[in-house]
């Protein structure tokens, strides 16, 4: 298995292995920007359940995770270079908020048959808890409806996610392609106060089942604040996440300015130096966890983004950084992958109503429907000039509240309609538009990759 040794990790023999590659986003955490719904995974899955009932719906859901990822997928990521999937999944797949502690066997299914076909390709899979109970964070990627993180509150979801941790970590011990265990994606604790001692807990009951896998723990505040830990726990990875400003959907022109603030190669090192100096001063593996643009179809701006994520890659090179691009397969904001066929044809002009919305957060440029929303950004300034809530302030705050929650779930009826009146056949064909051989290829993006992985173009 693998090991940190000082600052790398290294395999069994003592040679350094540098894990690179990719986030299996959308999958087993489903994202709203990633397959095209509105609002969270549970509310989306709810209102499609209720349009077209129970069976069909676990129908549509099963086929998807069997089609999302397969062995061609597997295979492609190899040819690439890639040696490691970082796979982030929801508890929902192993616990039921109805029956808490209650553990789930069969949710395994997909994600030992995902495990097990990359180590068939020789690649390794990092377990990301992306989403746990209460919500680790304030957003829709922690499968949180509102804007609250409880699970920093209340200690009955803690206790569970440690139970699951035990649980995984017991069922994945001896498996020698888990590089190791991702417990928390994103921490937003607000009061910075609960984290650290969470992660204390947590790290004595993962290593009391399963000693040998390597952790790797994200920061405070979206994996960028390092304060939290009160110790340097061992065969540990410290994860920082590392998205550029230019790269968002609502980034200018790069090199240039976003949002007032000057972007260039020498900001992405400044970025990149500040988020891991914890790293560098205690002397850990640095892993960037997530990171990548977002494109927009239009040749000039991609060409930007481009440049960008070549630009981080050649910074990570020059810090032996190891790294997992956001995200391998999606419809068509950051996948290597995006799916086409009777899922886009269907719901083409729903993703285009959302995006117009701007009712994602990864999908808006902050600026969709300003003749309605300007005014509320100008009120909310000029009454309350001191209002910063956590965790990106008010501006953040008010777009979250009024288009990624309120304007998102005023959509899913409309989302979980489009299925309605589809046979079992038309079910299966929209998840089959997310089978490989079905997607097209950023060919752009696979060749930058396949650049830095191989030295190949």
């Amino acid at each position: 298995m693998l090991r940190v040794s000082g600052s790398r990790l290294v395999d069994a023999g003592g040679r350094p292995v540098r894990l690179r590659g990719v986030g299996l986003g959308g999958w087993m955490n489903m994202e709203n920007f990633i397959t095209g719904y509105p609002a969270n995974e549970t509310a989306m899955r709810e209102a499609v359940t209720e349009a077209i009932g129970e069976d069909r719906a676990e129908l549509f859901f099963d086929r998807l995770l069997t089609s999302f990822f397969a062995e061609p997928d597997a295979a492609l990521l190899r040819e690439l270079g890639v040696n490691c999937v970082r796979i982030p999944v929801n508890y929902r797949h192993f616990e039921s908020d109805a029956r808490p502690f209650e553990i789930v066997r069969h949710g395994f299914r997909h994600l030992d048959r995902v495990i097990d076909l990359l180590g068939e390709h020789g690649i390794y899979s990092v377990i990301d808890l992306h989403a746990l109970p209460g919500a680790q964070n304030q957003h829709w990627h922690s499968d949180n409806p509102t804007h609250v993180a409880s699970f920093w509150r209340h200690r009955h979801f803690q206790d569970r996610a440690v139970n699951l941790w035990e649980v995984i970590a017991d069922r994945y011990r001896d498996h020698v392609w888990v590089a190791g265990y991702n417990p928390v994606n994103e921490p937003g604790d607000p009061t910075g106060k609960v984290v650290g001692p969470f992660y204390d807990r947590l790290v004595k009951a993962v290593r009391a089942v399963d000693p040998h896998h390597v952790l790797f723990l994200d920061g405070n505040t979206y994996s960028t604040d390092f304060s939290v830990f009160r110790e340097v726990y061992e065969n540990t990875v410290f994860v920082c996440h590392d998205y550029a400003l230019a790269g968002f959907a609502h980034g200018g022109p790069y090199p240039g300015h976003t949002r007032g603030e000057w972007c260039d190669r020498a900001q992405l090192e400044r970025a990149f130096a500040k988020r891991t100096r914890f790293q560098r001063e205690t002397g850990t593996p640095l892993w960037v966890g997530e990171f990548g643009p977002v494109y927009t179809g239009e040749p000039g701006t991609d060409a930007e983004r481009y440049q960008i994520l070549r630009d981080q890659l050649e910074i990570y090179d020059a810090h032996e950084a190891g790294w997992s691009l956001w995200t391998y397969k999606d419809v068509g904001l950051q996948g290597l992958v995006y799916a086409a066929g009777p899922y886009m044809e269907r719901f083409g002009p729903f993703v285009a109503k959302k995006q117009r919305l701007g009712a994602d957060r990864w999908g808006s440029t902050m600026e969709e429907a300003a003749d309605v929303l300007a005014p509320v950004h100008e009120l909310v300034a000029t009454e309350f000039p001191g209002w910063a809530p956590y965790p990106w302030g008010a501006r953040y705050q008010t777009d979250d509240l009024i288009r990624h929650i309120l304007i998102a779930q005023a959509l899913l009826p409309e989302y979980a309609g489009l299925f309605a009146g589809l046979d079992d056949g038309e079910l299966v064909a929209l998840a089959d538009s997310f089978a490989l051989t079905a997607c097209v290829r950023r060919e752009p993006l696979l060749r930058l990759l396949r650049t830095n992985l191989r030295g190949e173009g």
